[in-house]
């Protein structure tokens, strides 16, 4: 009887969870939309939002019915060790990067088979990419991604490649040959690749094993990223890369 219950908290912890990473893509969310995203019914979705929202971890909106995250997650965050967390401690540099270039500068970690941007510095041009924090990518196309797969271990860069999203188009020769260029060279760049009208130029930061902690990008509109100006910034993006790589080390 005890393992069950064991089992059936666990479980509720398990849910309450994904409802939280929901909350990673949209800012507000119905209850609707929620129970449909982790594939769980109304009603069970409804008693966790309750005991969340009790909890301060999430907030409804009467008028429009829907949640959105609530204080308690802010607190959280605001106790993360900063020493410990590449997105603060990578922030000053990030800013001068995007001084001297004038774009917008962000920063990747690997989650799976996607990327995360867990930090972005945006230009101060009028014309500018917006970068929001928090969105989810996959490695399958952009500068970064190609940067987080070509910098990983052989055996699980083809894990990687295997499991990438059927429905998005790709070409695996292409790919794998970009991938060779990219370690040659030490960055990537892609244009128009995964948006249109915006271009990006990425390099690794390695942490103290040698291993792709993260990457580094800068992007901005394809009017001021020419293929050119792509590969003049990649040294300099590999320079300040390695100073981060420092840093976190």
């Amino acid at each position: 009887m005890e393992d069950q219950d064991r089992k059936s908290t666990v479980r509720a912890v398990e849910r309450a969870l994904d409802i939280l990473l929901t909350f990673t893509g949209q800012t507000d969310l119905g209850l609707t939309e929620i129970s449909s995203k982790i594939g769980l019914h109304k009603s069970t979705v409804h008693r966790l939002l309750s005991t969340l929202e009790e909890r301060g971890f999430v907030i409804r909106n009467p008028a429009t019915e829907k949640y959105r995250l609530g204080i308690r997650i802010w607190e959280l965050a605001a106790h993360m060790s900063q020493s410990d967390d590449p997105a603060v401690l990578l922030l000053p540099a990030m800013e001068q990067l995007r001084d001297n270039l004038g774009e917008t500068v962000s920063l990747y970690l690997r989650d799976g088979i996607e990327r995360i941007r867990v930090q972005a510095v945006q230009s101060n041009q009028a014309i500018r990419r917006v970068a929001p924090v928090g969105v989810r990518l996959p490695l399958s196309v952009g500068a970064s991604s190609k940067v987080l797969v070509a910098f990983a271990p052989l055996e699980e860069q083809e894990q990687l490649i295997r499991q990438f999203d059927p429905q998005i188009p790709f070409d695996k020769e292409t790919y794998l040959a970009q991938l060779q260029e990219i370690k040659a060279l030490g960055f990537a760049t892609s244009y128009e690749e995964r948006e249109p009208g915006a271009a990006a130029v990425s390099a690794p930061i390695f942490d103290r094993k040698g291993n792709v902690a993260a990457a580094l990008s800068v992007s901005g509109p394809v009017s001021r990223l020419s293929q050119e100006t792509l590969h003049e910034y990649g040294p300099v993006l590999v320079k300040a890369a390695a100073q981060m790589g420092l840093m976190l080390r």
